[in-house]
Order: structure tokens, then C-alpha cells, then sequence
């Protein structure tokens, strides 16, 4: 893979020093780009969706590679129509999912990779949303750290933000800095291929694709002539002076206070030192001190004014007038909302950001909570969340589990509830996921009575257990498997500490394969191989994909089939095989060739 990291390396250097990316078109002719592509996609839950054909990554072999590539060379690629769904959401509405075909995610993840090695370093430091190295997590410390005096919040959110980007627009912006006229015919082609929906083909007039590998990028390349705007023309016009000036109140008391100390007055000087924490010690009203911070998440953006509030609509003037003039993108008025940050609460990213004021709360002599931001987890999300788990005051048993073991239950309650302490772990209030915790619990000791003709006091008792943590011992519920020969497997319910992080924490699994990639070469290796692992055959060589280990399961027969035992055996959701294995394989008839010894 030298050739394709070599490629990308070149790109990303033309992209550090603002130069015109020219004859990208030939890159992806480059095999090695699509092995690298594979590599990074084929685990994905998607790759065994079908699309508008019955094409999905099962079957993948070098020839499929060939065959792009040859349709590339002679300009005859064509994009095949999205299957759209549409997914439901929780407003009650639902929204539109595209779902490409195997070859076209494949050439997406292609020029996903180009894309983005140019893109990448040239990107506003304020964007957070899909990209590598970035999340969730690193917008709010942004805000967090960085946005200590804010006075007023500007929530802001595009109205059909990725259904109504304008293809015009996006494809010129693309030629500002792409130099091939090649390559930006191809993209045009992705974003007219339409959609087939019910059966029917509709076309494509504004928008990218939803569901597309390569549509978050072109929407960070989109957006990112806003964030230009608003780092180059509104933080240069909203940000001035270096501090406040003093209050000169603040510092008569101040000077008053130590007078009276010095004398032995101390009873005065403690009524002084009253009056001045009702106080600031500099001019929230200074006219010549300005602040405005900004950072942005996919097609929701925040901003922090340290100002007036008629120079908060200002600006949000400007940022309409922008969208709709520039980008011809609208805001969403029920969305787009001015708030106090001392008195109000703004919403971002699921957390409710808001600027701390406590008169009491001493630290080095200094009010350590003036003016800093925190962040909090909303009540309603709690509320939402327990709801699932009771009906009315009661916590309810989850009938759909009761079939699977005790193992798997305990590890589906413990997904819940670590995603959700993990995603709200910066927030101050973090100790309210006790709540939940409780809730969870009593659900999960229900469904297991319940399944077991037990109670709830037998089902604790039976299953509790301690664990150590970077905190300190924790209780929680255990299952424990043992294995001959092997680790015993362990699914716990709780033992999760609810220390606050004070620093990001980023998803790994989120970011598309960067730092995963060399745990993903050896399906690749294998493929290169050129052997089929059942009968040694190198003709026609492709990968066999199942959607889960889960489905290799047999059930009402003595003997598994041979593939299921080579896979899982390896505990692989892949088997290399040649076409007629392959063929045999999916018809059902036995493999009985001798496997290749490893």
C-alpha cells in the first residue's frame, strides 16, 4: 500500500501549501487506493445493504476493481440511483436515506480519500463534524475552555441543510481549487444520479446524497465558505480591545476594604467583601471591548457574543443574509434563537451550554465560577431516556429479551447505559446518570425474574459482584463464562464510574479508519493472495461476507458446514474463496474439497 499512501501524501502536501489539485482524475486508476478503500469499508453495517441491484460487498474480488477502473479509463462510469428509505426520527417526522450500490460506495470511499487529504489541512480549525481527530466531544471543550465572559449565545441551524445544498454552488466551489474538468464531471454525475423510491426514479435537483460515503465531505466543503465568513469577517468585526477596563467601584471597595483591615475594622471590611462579590471587577458595559467565538457541528453551529444584545441580531442578520445570498440556504427560525448565556440555557450537540455565576463559591480569593462555561445533561433527556424503562411509576420488563440468555441481556443494558454515560461525560451534572443507572437496574433484575419465574431480590443476589475501577470499587451485576483453555467471558451491568471528564473523549470507532487501517490490512493480504482457502484454486478468486459471526449459526443439524467451521473457527466474517466454491456455497450444496492447511 506505499503507492497509495505516497499518493494521498502528495495531495495532502499540495493541500498545506493552497495549490490547485490538477490530473486527480488519473489517481483513480490506482488499484491500491480501492484495496485501501475496501479495507476501510467492508465492516461497515452498511456494506451488506443492498442498494437499487442485489449488489452488496459479498463477492468482492480484484476483478470488480478492474472493472471500475477500465470504465473510468474510457469515461463510462455511471452512477447508479440511490434505493431511499426513509428513517424516523424523533420529532415524530422522518428523513430521507440513500443507499448506494457496493461499486459506487466503493469509488465514494475512493474519492473520499483524495478529497479529504486536500481538504483536510485547509479546513477551519471552528468545524468539528466528521472529520479525523474531531468529534462531538472536541467542539464542547472548545467551548468550554475557550469561551470563558460570554454574555449571549446564538444558536444556530440550517433548515434541510444536506437536502438542500445547490449543486451549482458546491460544484463551484469545487473548481475554485480542483483543476480537472474529468473529476468534477464525476462528481456532478453522483449528485444528479436520483433516487428510486416505491419503485419509481425521481431525480436529484439540490442536495447530497444521504447516505453516501463522500456526502459528509462535500458538505464540509460546502460549508466551509461559511465558516471562512465568519472567521474572517465577523470575529475580525466583533472582537476588539484587549480586556475590560477596570470597575472602578470594584477597586475603591477593594482599596477601602484593606484600609479597614490594616485599622482592625474587620467587621466593616467583611461587609465590604460582601459587597464587592455582588459586584465585577471590570465593566461588563466596556463599549470598547468586544468578543465573538464560533464553532460549528455538521449543519449546527454556535456562537458566543460577548456584546450588546442588539449586536447579537446583527449578527445574526449578517449569518442569515449570507446563507441566503452565498450558499442559498436558509436558517430554521424555530432553531435560530438569541439566549442570555447567564439566565438561559442554549442547546448544542445534546447538552445544555450555559455561563456559571456563583458569588459564594471562593477560590484563591478569586469567584472561580464567574463567567466560565458549563455544560449540563438535560433533564428531559433523562426523563426520555427512563421513560423507555417504565410505565408510569414503574420500571417494566423488556418482553423482547426474554428469550436470550442472561449474558446477552446484562451486555444490552450495559451498551445502553455506557454509550450514554460516555457521550455526557463532560457534563457537570454527570452524577444524575445515578438515576438512570437505578432505573436501568430494577428493569434489568425485572426481565431476568421474569424469564427465570424468580424475584428481583434472588436475581441480585445471585449475580452481584464488585469491580475495581480507576475510581475506586464499584457494585454492579455480573455474568461470568467460563472456558476451557480460555479467558472466561464477562458481561457486567454497572461498575462505571461518573467522574466528570475534563478533556474530550474522542470515539475512535467513528473516525472512518485512519488509525484503524493497519488492523484491517489482512483481509486484504488475503485477497492479494490470489488462493481460495477451500479448495486452493486461484481462478476467480472473491470474498465471501457474512453481516454477523451470528449468522453462521445452524440449527436442527449434527454437523456444520465446512465454511462455517473454517470461519468460525478464525472468528472472521470472511472467507476467500473462488467463484464456483462461492457459487456452491450460496446454493447451498456441500463443500467437501480439502482446506488449504495454514
Amino acid at each position: 500500500m506505499r503507492k497509495a499512501e505516497t499518493v494521498l501524501s502528495i495531495i495532502r502536501e499540495r493541500g498545506n501549501r493552497g495549490l490547485p489539485l490538477t490530473d486527480v482524475y488519473r489517481q483513480l486508476y490506482n488499484e491500491e487506493l480501492y484495496l485501501k478503500a475496501y479495507g476501510r469499508i467492508y465492516r461497515n453495517d452498511g456494506a451488506m445493504t443492498r442498494g437499487i441491484t442485489d449488489e452488496t460487498v459479498d463477492g468482492m474480488s480484484q476483478e470488480k476493481i478492474v472493472s471500475i477502473i477500465e470504465a473510468l479509463r474510457c469515461e463510462r462510469y455511471r452512477w447508479t440511483p440511490v434505493r431511499r428509505v426513509e428513517i424516523p426520527k424523533k420529532n415524530g417526522k422522518t428523513r430521507p436515506l440513500g443507499i448506494p450500490t457496493w461499486s459506487d460506495k466503493l469509488l465514494q470511499e475512493v474519492m473520499r480519500l483524495i478529497l479529504e487529504a486536500y481538504y483536510e489541512p485547509q479546513f477551519s480549525d471552528f468545524s468539528h463534524g466528521f472529520r479525523p481527530e474531531r468529534g462531538c466531544h472536541t467542539a464542547l471543550e472548545s467551548i468550554q475552555r475557550g469561551w470563558k465572559g460570554t454574555k449571549w449565545f446564538i444558536e444556530g441551524d440550517i433548515k434541510g441543510c444536506f437536502d438542500n445544498i445547490d449543486h451549482e454552488v458546491l460544484l463551484k466551489i469545487l473548481r475554485g481549487k480542483i483543476h480537472d474538468n474529468r473529476f468534477l464531471r464525476l462528481v456532478e454525475g453522483l449528485l444528479r444520479a436520483g433516487y428510486c423510491e416505491q419503485w419509481r426514479y425521481r431525480p436529484t435537483l439540490s442536495g447530497t446524497p444521504q447516505g453516501g460515503i463522500i456526502s459528509p465531505l462535500l458538505a464540509n466543503i460546502f460549508l466551509d465558505k461559511f465558516d471562512k465568513f465568519v472567521e474572517t469577517t465577523l470575529l475580525a468585526t466583533y472582537t476588539r480591545g484587549i480586556s475590560r477596563r477596570p470597575n472602578k467601584e470594584y477597586f475603591l471597595l477593594l482599596h477601602r476594604r484593606k484600609r479597614r483591615r490594616a485599622s482592625g475594622k474587620w467587621d466593616e471590611a467583611k461587609a465590604m467583601l460582601k459587597q464587592m462579590q455582588s459586584m465585577t471587577a471590570f465593566d461588563p458595559h466596556d463599549p470598547d471591548y468586544r468578543r465573538l467565538r464560533y464553532c460549528r457541528y455538521a449543519d449546527d453551529f454556535l456562537l458566543g457574543f460577548a456584546g450588546t444584545k442588539g449586536e447579537a441580531e446583527q449578527i445574526k442578520s449578517q449569518l442569515a443574509t449570507f446563507l441566503r445570498e452565498e450558499l442559498h440556504l436558509e436558517l430554521s427560525p424555530e432553531k435560530t434563537l438569541i439566549t442570555h448565556a447567564r439566565t438561559g440555557i442554549a442547546l448544542f450537540l445534546g447538552y445544555e451550554v450555559n455561563a456559571m455565576w456563583n458569588n459564594l463559591r471562593i477560590h484563591n480569593g478569586w469567584r472561580g465560577l464567574h463567567g466560565h462555561i458549563g455544560l449540563r445533561i438535560p433533564s428531559a433527556f433523562l426523563n426520555e431516556k427512563c421513560r423507555r424503562f417504565m410505565k408510569g411509576e414503574k420500571m417494566i420488563v423488556r418482553a423482547e429479551l426474554l428469550h436470550d440468555s442472561d449474558f446477552d441481556i446484562i451486555t444490552r443494558y450495559q451498551q445502553e447505559y455506557r454509550g450514554y454515560v460516555e457521550y455526557y461525560g463532560m457534563a457537570g451534572n454527570l452524577s444524575w446518570m445515578n438515576r438512570l443507572h437505578w432505573v436501568m437496574r430494577d428493569s434489568l433484575l425485572k426481565t431476568l425474574a421474569d424469564k427465570h419465574k424468580s424475584t428481583k431480590r434472588r436475581m441480585a443476589l445471585k449475580y452481584r459482584a464488585t469491580v475495581a475501577t480507576p475510581a475506586g470499587p464499584r457494585k454492579c451485576l455480573q455474568v461470568v463464562i467460563s472456558r476451557e483453555g480460555k479467558s472466561p467471558l464477562v458481561a457486567r451491568f454497572g461498575g462505571i464510574s461518573l467522574r466528570r471528564h475534563v478533556k474530550s473523549v474522542l470515539n475512535q470507532s467513528a473516525d472512518i479508519g485512519r488509525h484503524n487501517w493497519i488492523n484491517r490490512v489482512e483481509i486484504i493480504q488475503r485477497l492479494l493472495a490470489d488462493l481460495c482457502e477451500i479448495c486452493s484454486s486461484s481462478q476467480n478468486v472473491e470474498v465471501h461476507h457474512v453481516r454477523k459471526l451470528a449468522d453462521l449459526q445452524t440449527k436442527g443439524r449434527k454437523e456444520k458446514p465446512l465454511h462455517v467451521r473454517i470461519m468460525a473457527a478464525r472468528r472472521r466474517k470472511t472467507l476467500v474463496l473462488c467463484r464456483l466454491c462461492h457459487d456452491d456455497l450460496h446454493a447451498g450444496r456441500p463443500l467437501t474439497r480439502k482446506p488449504i492447511t495454514e
